[in-house]
């Protein structure tokens, strides 16, 4: 086959050396991915990403080098305009259409799956996880330590349609741009408004209609005293009434009630503070307006600027990626197994070692293992002649469980992303709940704890106490209380628990 003439340019050699190299390239790690069954994000970026940029590149050389040969040709001799003449009666045209149509099905076939392929790379997790390992390391740890670690990350940050794929893939562009450039906040803020509608991502799957049973939630603690003593206490969670058949009338889900509207205005993107509440019932059309004095003047109860409407996501805000503040991951490691109740001490020696404050992971992994070792070897050197294996063991479960919920270099923990659901170390339902928030008729919104929740069981196993279903036991705290916290949130306190 006889190449045409004006194809014999530098610019389209160079095309051709780069789409060869290109296609050698793709081919061979497709084939080392295959064989050593070794695989990267990196790699697959390369392969699917790159490489096929690379490609196109190339072919747009070649061509651009023909037209300014054509071009230059046709100065010499301006009246010359004459198209390619294809006579499909002649041999020699019948191939050469036969080969160009050939390596054109297969450029397309090739594009087609390389596309196909690129579109699923890019709409996996691993992606988003794996690709900017540093900046979106907490946020893939969590991800993946969460009960949606099979739900692709594009499932909820985006969801169906062409859309939010299409807004998401810009948004991209910019967070690309930011690490490349190493320009972006530490932590990276978590900002529910770039979030697309939970109606719309989280309700394919969650939807209200069948989630208002009742729930039992069992939680074990452990006190920082030498027996690690457990302590227990069992919940039953009134996400919805007693009888069922009643729905979204009560309960906790009557948040998202279809026939009822709940609009607030947060201070500030963390929406931590609610100073202003709207409730709106859509069948007798009441409106109520609850303002907190202390977070606004009980005078203004106009429609403040920036109104949003409550839905899932102002209680779930963390649902792929909590962060466990030391108490609670010690707790959880100790309940799992991954720690021994039995090692003296250790929940007191974990808690003066997580106290401290760490620039970096390598700091925190050298820190954490030496506190411990001298907590015993210092202040309790019987246990620490006979128990030194178990704990120096123990010290590294701990740093294990650190570096789960902790990222020194992004300055990431549990304080930077509190989680909205409950109140233990943030506001939670208190932000409304408050027993503060009140009509100018003065109807306050209740803060009544048996409202949501009755507890049917708690106290260690010395001193344990429980009740019937229908039935609720009075808060006891596990340690005495000092004087006036009794009186306070229980975030007040436990937000900044042992620091």
């Amino acid at each position: 086959m006889r190449l045409p003439s004006s194809i014999y340019n530098w610019l389209s050699i160079t095309g051709f050396i780069v789409v060869f190299n290109s296609l050698i390239l793709m081919l061979f790690i497709h084939v080392f991915t295959l064989l050593y069954n070794n695989h990267s994000s990196y790699l697959d970026v390369y392969i699917y990403v790159i490489l096929p940029l690379s490609l196109v590149l190339g072919v747009i050389l070649i061509l651009c080098g023909m037209y300014i040969r054509i071009k230059k040709d046709r100065k010499g001799n301006p009246k010359e305009r004459n198209l390619p003449v294809i006579d499909f009666n002649e041999k020699p045209d019948q191939i050469i259409m036969a080969k160009i149509g050939t390596i054109t099905v297969i450029f397309l076939i090739a594009s087609f799956l390389g596309s196909y392929k690129a579109y699923l790379y890019t709409n996996s997790s691993e992606f988003c996880g794996e690709l900017c390992h540093n900046t979106m390391k907490p946020e893939y740890t969590t991800y993946l330590n969460s009960s949606h670690a099979k739900v692709s990350c594009m499932g909820c940050h985006a969801g169906e349609g062409a859309g939010w794929f299409v807004q998401s893939r810009l948004s991209i562009v910019g967070m690309a741009y930011s690490m490349f450039t190493n320009n972006f906040p530490r932590p990276i803020p978590a900002s529910a408004e770039t979030l697309r509608p939970d109606r719309k991502t989280c309700e394919n799957c969650h939807w209200p209609q069948k989630f208002y049973t009742r729930k039992l939630l069992n939680q074990v603690s452990y006190l920082a005293d030498s027996a690690n003593t457990e302590w227990n206490i069992s919940l039953l969670l009134k996400l919805g009434p007693k009888n069922t058949a009643r729905g979204l009338k009560e309960g906790i889900h009557w948040h998202i009630n279809p026939d009822v509207r709940i609009e607030y205005s947060p201070t500030n993107e963390s929406r931590e503070i609610i100073p202003w509440i709207r409730y709106t019932n859509l069948k007798t059309g009441v409106v109520k307006i609850f303002t907190n004095p202390e977070q606004l003047p009980a005078a203004k109860n106009e429609d403040p600027d920036k109104i949003l409407t409550m839905d899932c996501m102002d209680c779930h805000n963390r649902p792929s990626h909590l962060f466990l503040s030391a108490p609670d991951f010690i707790d959880h490691a100790l309940s799992a197994g991954i720690l021994s109740p039995q090692l003296p001490y250790i929940k007191k020696a974990a808690m003066e070692a997580l106290k401290q404050a760490f620039e970096t992971t390598a700091s925190a992994r050298e820190y954490i293992p030496k506190s411990i070792c001298n907590f015993y070897s210092i202040g309790h050197k019987e246990i620490w002649k006979s128990r030194k294996d178990l704990i120096e063991a123990s010290a590294r479960k701990i740093v294990q469980e650190y570096e789960k919920n902790n990222f020194p270099e992004m300055k990431v923990d549990a304080s930077c992303y509190p989680s909205h659901l409950g109140h233990m170390e943030s506001n939670g339902c208190f932000r409304c709940h408050s027993g503060k928030h009140i009509t100018k008729s003065g109807e306050l919104i209740p803060s009544n704890c048996n409202l949501c929740h009755s507890i049917i069981e708690q106290g260690s196993s010395a001193n344990f106490n429980f009740t019937n279903l229908k039935d609720t036991l009075e808060f006891v705290h596990p340690v005495p209380l000092k004087k006036g916290a009794a009186n306070k949130a229980c975030s007040d306190c436990h937000k900044a628990l042992y620091n």
